[in-house]
């Protein structure tokens, strides 16, 4: 269920001689169709944040839980932007089976909707292995520790010798980066992903 029409025929192309397959142009058209219907053995869920025409979606994995309430026994699969450890770990907490990126291949997207069809885990294999660090640069990192250690912006330019300004950079660099709403999801993904302690 993407929101973009080229996906969702591309989507439809790889899995249609396995699967029959339904569309949805949206996050809450999908999870209306699976409470509604109910008969659906997978879903492929979009977890890139995009607006619908009403303001902002419900977020990739708030559908991934509304699904799994609505069906415990939906295999999802999780279609995220990028092959990243922390995307794949939100997708995978949230209750879907299996994560693959949009840089993957035709055959790891049929691999991960075959695994959750079958109730098995998959994660697309250029998702980096757990613990990786590879996702914000030290100064990020060192940054991004201190504001979890409840340190403000001026302590933070402070302590490493910085303007504010260049903080701040990193900071809005790492929200991009870790895809975060704001510093306590940047620092609450960063705990979860080991990039911090």
């Amino acid at each position: 269920m993407d929101a973009h029409p080229l996906v969702r025929l591309g989507v439809r192309n790889v899995l249609s001689k396995d699967f029959e397959v339904q569309e949805a142009s949206g996050r809450e058209e999908a999870v209306d169709l699976v409470r509604d219907i109910g008969d659906f053995d997978i879903a492929i869920l979009d977890m890139g944040w995009r607006p619908n025409g009403n303001g902002a979606s419900i977020s990739g994995a708030e559908a991934i839980r509304a699904m799994h309430r609505a069906a415990p026994v939906l295999g999802i699969v999780a279609h995220g932007d990028r092959p990243e450890r922390y995307l794949a770990n939100a997708a995978l907490g949230a209750g879907a089976a299996a994560y693959v990126s949009r840089t993957a291949g035709p055959e790891e997207l049929r691999k991960a909707a075959v695994a959750a069809a079958a109730q098995e885990r998959f994660v697309d294999g250029l998702v980096p292995p757990k613990g990786s660090r590879g996702v914000i640069t030290t100064r990020q990192r060192q940054i991004l520790q201190l504001l979890a250690d409840g340190e403000s912006t001026t302590v933070a330019a402070r302590q490493l010798g910085l303007s504010e300004e260049t903080v701040k950079t990193h900071i809005k660099s790492t929200l991009s980066r870790l895809e975060a709403k704001n510093r306590s999801h940047a620092v609450a993904i960063g705990l979860r992903e080991s990039l911090i302690v």
